[in-house]
């Protein structure tokens, strides 16, 4: 972030404190908060060691954001996206420097619930945003730090989601919307109860399309939410159902050359990611007493995924020419082929044509390698069901007034994930087109008896029980002691079925973690309106099949394209400390600071093994998250809302390493003269990890002009990055080898919206809009460094270079940006009836 937006953002959040410590006196509202995912045990928020945020269907809805992670990164403190994937619907979501990613491979640290079950999913504890129903969330609450009870994966942080009802949520509503970039959707939602016999329902669905801001990037979303149930005396019954079909396309990184150009192109395509989902959930909630409470959920999940992603052929890079001998030129006139090249034709002049693929698929002793392009495809199918049982105690322990709980939780699963890949060419519009010489891709067709790349079948197994207790204690009104803890043991099981037998390269392996995590808190009131915390808590990881499958230095792999042999993981365990002071509840100003540090053990790390980007997964030493977090809301006046949050991460490796950094300038052999081969780079203590700024910024205000119009305004303002291969951070461009700087740019982006609700004949109505990235600011929100197929005219060029004193011949090397959407409007019409 440059000064002058510096210069901005602090005169904004000064004159806001300035407003907001003038507030005038509002009502007294004590927020509670659950303890645990399974509902039945809340706790004033001011009794929890932690800087908890929530927000409730209003905020979501008022703010105009398209779903959960964009609310998430425009309102909520310490929270940022990375758009790698390319889609909106497909982000890396961060918060404080730990991340729940739909992508396959990235080291997840975030653990999410939805009415208490776990949406991580079991094959890589990934998160799919685009499955989270938006219009079906009643509020969500963001749990810091690694606490126990939320059970695996929560290493900096569990989101909470909690659903509608129609208890809680009345009456129906018709919504229309469009904008830019030919976004459409429509949303319905209708809820409502009887009192005769406490039946109560809540129904909610949308359709979701544009065609995207990018090049060839549409996509489409289809969900549907229901909830039926009971309430009768001291019994509360509820029936859930979700189900969604998501086909999305997000074209990933692009060069920096080809940006400067055209924002909206893409390196190569396709790139599509599509969705299935069903989830059934039944919870229950049983007053047996004025003290205690029995709650729980049983719940059924079934998800399948298939991916289309068409990319250079990295092998192909090491081709110059495809001169074919004369027994080729032989085999192949006989298959009717003619069109030879020339001597004097090079990749440089010559596209790679579609018979230089058959080619090799008529004669399998020669290497693949010839073909320019490549589409890789991935099936993966899971299912996974469970059940949570919770006891609730509200009365007094050891002779103190205290909120207890204990309970019990299994979780079973079962994926296959399955990968093959076809062989194709370049287009001039960077799509690639396959040959089909190679099978059908997800069932890894061969030639021969030859795949041209490692096919993987492979099915895994979890079983995760689990049992955690928790007791707030209160020593008096403003001081409370928490303590709580949680011991979970999983078995993992994975299964090769093109290997099987557990021999050299078989993904065969079964795995056990056990490991008890305590967590222990105190809040105070030191003095009066003023609230203080302290706590430590530990949380875990296992290691999921995923990386299981891909451990072995010896046989290393490129996810989620291809898996190697599975060397024993350790568990991630993952420390966290934090202390803060924030305003008491009911206090006119909002406000709150605090300071965090959270320390990984073991930490999963994907180690590249070579140029291509090969590599695997190992336990990793030591990493650190420590920082800085400021929080102000309040209501400066009558119907004018406004907040801030401002953090100060800073992310740093704590043990050396020695990892490849082939696209890194400072590379050993660049350092030894060898510009543009494969090198390695070495990470030392407190070099920052890559893709996480060091501050971030958020500004949002709301305006009520009585009855009629509401307005609204939120700014996001971040650091830069290191990128990805520049873990070292010594990463310079010599424009010739290395091109790009290593690093994302600091940005600030604003987005305003309005709404006006007629009165009189057309009362129930709604009328809205918004602008996002309301100044057209050209970002990116993530970085990467990688060898680059293409020349300064964008045409394909394999290696432009004479080789090297020890024959090898050098690529060039980029650096690849994530970049952020462009202006967009929209608009959009809702009844609500």
């Amino acid at each position: 972030m440059n000064h002058r937006h510096s210069r901005c953002w602090a005169a904004l959040a000064l004159a806001y404190a300035s407003a907001a410590a003038h507030a005038q006196v509002q009502l007294e509202r004590v927020e509670v908060v659950g303890l645990s995912p399974v509902a039945g045990v809340d706790v004033p928020r001011d009794w929890i060691p932690a800087a908890v945020q929530t927000a409730r269907a209003a905020e979501i809805e008022r703010s105009q954001a398209l779903d959960l992670s964009s609310f998430m990164n425009r309102r909520l403190g310490s929270v940022h996206l990375n758009e790698v994937q390319g889609n909106p619907l497909q982000p890396d979501v961060n918060f404080r420097g730990y991340t729940a990613s739909p992508l396959l491979g990235t080291q997840q640290g975030l653990s999410l619930y939805l009415d208490g079950v776990r949406l991580n999913q079991p094959f890589g504890d990934v998160v799919s945003w685009d499955l989270i129903p938006k219009a079906a969330i009643a509020s969500v609450s963001l749990n810091p730090g690694s606490n126990p009870l939320f059970g695996l994966n929560t290493l900096g942080g569990a989101l909470a989601v909690q659903t509608k009802d129609g208890l809680s949520h009345p009456g129906s509503s018709l919504q229309v919307l469009a904008g830019s970039h030919r976004r459409a959707a429509v949303e319905f939602e209708h809820g409502g109860s009887r009192a005769a016999d406490g039946t109560h329902w809540f129904v909610t669905g949308q359709q979701f399309h544009e065609r995207g801001w990018r090049a060839d990037s549409p996509s489409r979303v289809s969900q549907l939410f229901a909830k039926l149930g009971q309430r009768s005396g001291d019994t509360d019954l509820s029936l859930t159902a979700a189900a969604a079909r998501t086909s999305l396309n997000g074209n990933g990184l692009q060069e920096q050359r080809f940006l400067d150009g055209d924002r909206a192109s893409v390196y190569t395509k396709p790139d599509n990611t599509g969705n299935r989902s069903a989830l059934l959930t039944l919870a229950l909630s049983q007053s047996l007493s004025a003290q205690w409470t029995l709650s729980g959920n049983a719940y059924a999940r079934h998800i399948r995924t298939l991916t289309t992603n068409g990319d250079l052929n990295d092998d192909a890079l090491d081709q110059s020419l495809y001169q074919p001998s004369a027994a080729e030129r032989a085999a192949l006139a006989a298959a009717g082929y003619s069109g030879f090249p020339t001597a004097g034709e090079s990749a440089a002049n010559t596209p790679f044509p579609k018979w230089r693929c058959i080619a090799q698929a008529l004669l399998r002793d020669e290497p693949a390698e010839k073909c320019n392009g490549v589409i890789h495809q991935t099936a993966t199918t899971q299912s996974n069901q469970g059940f949570s049982v919770q006891l609730g105690h509200d009365g007094r322990l050891f002779g103190l007034k205290s909120q207890s709980l204990v309970g019990a939780a299994a979780d079973f699963s079962r994926s296959r994930f399955t990968q093959g890949s076809e062989l194709g060419t370049l287009n001039a519009d960077r799509s690639i087109t396959g040959v089909g010489a190679f099978g059908d891709g997800v069932s890894g067709g061969d030639v021969d008896g030859a795949p041209y790349d490692t096919r993987v079948d492979l099915s895994g197994r979890t079983r995760t029980l689990s049992v955690f207790a928790s007791s707030v204690l209160a020593f008096s009104p403003g001081a409370h002691l928490t303590l709580s803890g949680r011991y979970n043991h999983s078995k993992v099981s994975n299964r090769d079925a093109i290997t099987p037998g557990g021999g050299a390269g078989s993904l065969d392996g079964d795995h056990r973690f056990s490991r008890l995590n305590p967590a222990l808190g105190l809040t105070f009131t030191p003095v009066a309106g003023v609230n203080a915390w302290v706590g430590i808590s530990q949380g875990s990881r296992d290691p999921s099949s995923i990386e299981l499958g891909c451990a072995d230095p010896a046989n290393p792999c490129k996810l989620p394209n291809a898996f190697a042999g599975d060397p024993p993981l350790r568990q991630v365990v993952t420390t966290t400390v934090e202390a803060g002071v924030r305003g008491a509840a009911g206090a006119p100003l909002a406000w709150s600071l605090g300071l965090f540090r959270s320390d990984n053990r073991d930490d999963l790390l994907f180690v590249a093994d070579d140029a291509a980007g090969f590599g695997y997964f190992k336990n990793f030493g030591k990493t650190r998250r420590q920082g800085v977090e400021l929080g102000l809301s309040g209501q400066p006046a009558k119907g004018f809302t406004a907040g801030m949050n401002f953090t100060l991460l800073d992310a740093t490796y704590r043990t050396a390493e020695v990892v490849n950094g082939a696209s890194n300038s400072s590379n050993d052999a660049a350092q030894a003269g060898l510009r543009g081969v494969d090198g390695n780079i070495q990470i030392q203590p407190g070099d920052r990890i890559p893709l996480l700024p060091r501050r971030m910024l958020k500004l949002y205000a709301d305006l009520d002009l009585g009855d009629a119009w509401s307005l609204g305004a939120d700014a996001i303002g971040l650091g830069g990055a290191l990128a990805r291969g520049n873990e070292n951070g010594q990463h310079q461009a010599d424009g010739v080898y290395y091109l790009g700087p290593g690093r994302s740019a600091g940005y600030a982006v604003v987005n305003v919206n309005a709404a006006w609700k007629p009165a009189n004949w057309m009362k129930g109505f709604k009328l809205f809009a918004q602008v996002s990235n309301l100044f057209d600011r050209a970002y990116a929100t993530a970085a990467q460094l990688g060898p680059t197929g293409f020349n300064d005219a964008g045409n394909f060029q394999s290696r432009p270079f004479a080789a090297n004193a020890n024959g090898d011949r050098p690529l060039r090397h980029a650096t690849f940006f994530a970049p952020g959407a462009p202006r967009a409007v929209s608009l959009g019409l809702k009844y609500e009836y």
